[in-house]
């Protein structure tokens, strides 16, 4: 297989009563914004809980209180392979649409009986709905079946953010 890039994610998920915290995202490769938990790339230097709170108040305006692992899933899109790390967490406050985030669009508490017609993509979707119905903790994915460009700003070495790229 050769080398593979390696991306980390980390998302938390975030209940109110039966409702979950969710925003849509907009990529470069999809006419429509896709919906996620929050969450996102981890950093170099930065712990998991770290990513997860950076990023749910950088997508959503609140501060997030991390706590347990919720599961961990993992898929492969070319050469790349995405691992993504899911915590459960509370947030306080309103959440709102961050004025300068180049990818959140929408954020929106969506009822768990929906989250199966909301989220479409089927790695996001299906290991949340897994570890949500029956309490399962790893799911892996040989193929993504979705490729996702990031919409950052060309990195100092010149190149961009994209899997297999």
């Amino acid at each position: 297989m050769g080398l593979v890039k390696r991306i980390h994610l980390c998302t938390a998920l975030i209940e109110r009563g039966d409702a979950v915290l969710l925003v849509a995202n907009r990529y470069l490769n999809h006419a429509e914004p896709l919906w996620n938990l929050p969450g996102g790339r981890q950093e170099a230097g930065e712990l998991m809980r770290e990513t997860v709170e950076r990023e749910v108040l950088e997508e959503t305006g609140v501060h997030a209180q991390v706590g347990d692992l919720l599961y961990v899933s993992e898929s492969y899109d070319g050469d790349t392979h995405f691992t993504n790390v899911t915590f459960r967490a509370q947030a306080q406050g309103e959440v709102r649409v961050p004025a300068r985030d180049r990818h959140v669009v929408e954020v929106a508490w969506v009822a768990r009986a929906a989250l199966r017609e909301r989220i479409a993509v089927a790695v996001v979707r299906e290991p949340l709905l897994a570890a949500l119905e029956r309490n399962q903790h790893y799911s892996g994915f040989h193929d993504a079946g979705i490729r996702i460009v990031f919409n950052d700003p060309p990195s100092p070495h010149g190149a961009r953010n994209e899997p297999g790229k």
